[in-house]
């Protein structure tokens, strides 16, 4: 009974345990995903556990037609011959004759490619698929082509299934054609003349006079290049100077470098198919003319965005220009970025790299970096909206959350204005952004609004007399604009006649409206004076309550 009731205790325990690691792990999923599915995940992690382990990698890496053919070359440059035939598919021959044939086939197969100066191994496809836009079966890629008496050949590399592995393989009736490819290999005339050390010293399959050679083309390209684009800067500045004010002569230069480099890797890529060097030499240099080609492409489009920014930046206005000093930089700095980037990716890309494996990983880190940086991102887009709305530009003179200054600065983080204490508040661009500005600079105009307020003794005809006078001063002055009723008699109460001025003063300037307003003020009291009409003013008087406990103070008394 016991025994009985400790194995119940004990299933319990063990369901419990396997019920909440199945939970954990279902509710972790969903976190990550974004979305509540324990069932969906408890499925996934039973059935992950369920299937079968995955295959084992290939340890001479033949997954793939590129991998497989640059390794069976590397073996060869190795003297590794024995091991670069099995990078060959050997089942047409005899058991007894692969360990001996084997090895010469491969040989045979690697100084054949050596000597073809079109075959490339970047040209092969760097996917366990295979080339699917060749128009061959799936399982079959062109390992190269190459005339013989008039004759086009092909050889095939072929995807096979060994233990329960895909390998890229060369084909069987490719192999069968390798014993044929020595009768095409003949030496070259230059080689016949060239002393004998020049040929058979070798360094990575490569002959001691091809490396000679491109060293030299390289040199020759350095300074024939640099002669040419000091002939054609001579030739192109005065076009220039008439047809292109805006683009200085430095510019030219700093355009003329990588144009010059362009130029002279492709002189050069069209010289290598002359003078080839070994296959594998000659996918280093492929790769190296790739980088060098992306970075000379690179800043030539830098260099462009360069240009670009400061055409536009000319083209502002001053106010407007302003701005450009803190927010061009940063936009051409991020367009750089971005160009930077693509420039990585592509040289990757052209060296064999699974760049969808980069990019995702990169986009996670970029998720991680976001939710870290979330007010900093979040203060950047604000200075990006201000410009982008133009509410306010740097120099103007605004109101903001109930204070006034001028904007002295729109940086990528925060904003900073300089109060009329001269103070310099510096305020979050998350926050200003949120703001109700109101842009003082940005009036076209300046609205003239004072109220008269005459005694109560004065009489209708003074009045009269008074609103004719006023609307005169505003019509004779030159740079006033008075509505259509430049002077309303609006009130009546206990103190005054109220009389109210509608005009407006033609500048955004506010020292030159204190100005005007200044004069018509000053106009309109020497009227006032002249006409015999007062201004109702506030009067004070001392009252003494002797009799009362409370000491004397001051009473305000309207006349």
């Amino acid at each position: 009974m016991e025994t009985g009731r400790s194995n119940l205790v004990r299933m319990v325990k063990s369901t419990w345990k396997t019920a909440s690691l199945y939970t954990g792990w279902a509710m972790l999923t969903a976190l990550l995903s974004g979305s509540l599915a324990p069932a969906q995940s408890l499925t996934n992690f039973i059935s992950s556990h369920d299937s079968p382990a995955p295959a084992t990698v290939d340890p001479l890496k033949r997954g793939t037609p590129r991998d497989s053919i640059y390794n069976a070359l590397q073996s060869c440059h190795n003297d590794n011959f024995v091991l670069a035939a099995q990078y060959l598919d050997l089942r047409a021959l005899r058991a007894d004759e692969r360990a001996t044939l084997g090895p010469e086939l491969a040989r045979g197969l690697c100084d054949f490619l050596d000597r073809d100066p079109h075959f490339e191994v970047g040209h092969l496809s760097n996917s366990a698929e295979g080339d699917p836009t060749d128009g061959l079966s799936a399982d079959l890629d062109v390992l190269d082509q190459f005339q013989a008496d008039r004759r086009q050949i092909t050889l095939y590399i072929e995807r096979t299934n060994q233990q329960g592995q895909q390998l890229w393989l060369v084909s069987p009736d490719s192999v069968a054609r390798i014993p044929q490819l020595a009768e095409l290999q003949k030496e070259s005339p230059i080689e016949r003349k060239l002393p004998e050390p020049l040929v058979k010293i070798e360094w990575i399959d490569t002959p001691l006079w091809i490396w000679i050679a491109l060293v030299i083309i390289a040199l020759l390209l350095g300074f024939v290049s640099r002669l040419l684009s000091r002939a054609a800067l001579l030739v192109v500045s005065p076009f220039v100077r008439r047809y292109a004010k805006s683009l200085d002569h430095y510019r030219l230069e700093n355009f003329s470098e990588p144009i010059r480099l362009l130029l002279s890797l492709a002189v050069f890529r069209a010289c290598m198919t002359v003078i080839a060097p070994s296959a594998l030499l000659r996918d280093y240099l492929v790769k190296l003319i790739a980088l060098l080609f992306v970075l000379g492409a690179t800043s030539l489009l830098m260099r462009t965005v360069d240009l670009i920014s400061d055409h536009v930046i000319a083209r502002l206005n001053p106010r407007e220009r302003t701005v450009s000093y803190s927010v061009a930089p940063l936009l051409v700095r991020f367009v750089k970025i971005c160009i930077f980037c693509f420039a990585v990716l592509f040289v990757l890309a052209a060296w064999g790299y699974n760049t969808t494996t980069i990019l995702a990983g990169v986009g996670v880190g970029g998720l991680a970096v976001a939710l870290a940086a979330q007010k900093t991102i979040e203060n950047l887009f604000g200075g990006i909206s201000l410009i982008s709305d133009r509410a306010v530009l740097v120099g103007d003179f605004c109101q903001f959350g109930g204070q006034v200054g001028t904007v002295e600065d729109i940086g990528l983080r925060s904003t900073r204005i300089r109060t009329q204490d001269r103070t310099l508040v510096t305020i979050p661009n998350s926050q200003f952004s949120t703001m109700t500005l109101e842009n003082y600079s940005k009036r076209d105009r300046m609205w003239f609004h004072p109220a008269l307020h005459l005694r109560r003794d004065t009489t209708p005809e003074q009045i009269r007399d008074m609103m004719k006078a006023v609307e005169r001063i505003l019509r004779l002055e030159p740079t006033a604009e008075p509505s259509e009723v430049p002077l309303r008699f609006t009130k009546i109460t206990d103190q005054s006649f109220v009389l109210e001025v509608y005009a407006y003063v033609l500048t955004p300037d506010y020292n030159e409206f204190l100005k005007v307003q200044s004069n018509l003020l000053l106009q309109i009291v020497e009227t006032a004076a002249r006409l015999g009409v007062a201004f109702a003013l506030p009067i004070q008087e001392n009252v003494s309550l002797s009799s009362s406990p409370v000491r004397a103070q001051d009473v305000e008394v309207d006349a």
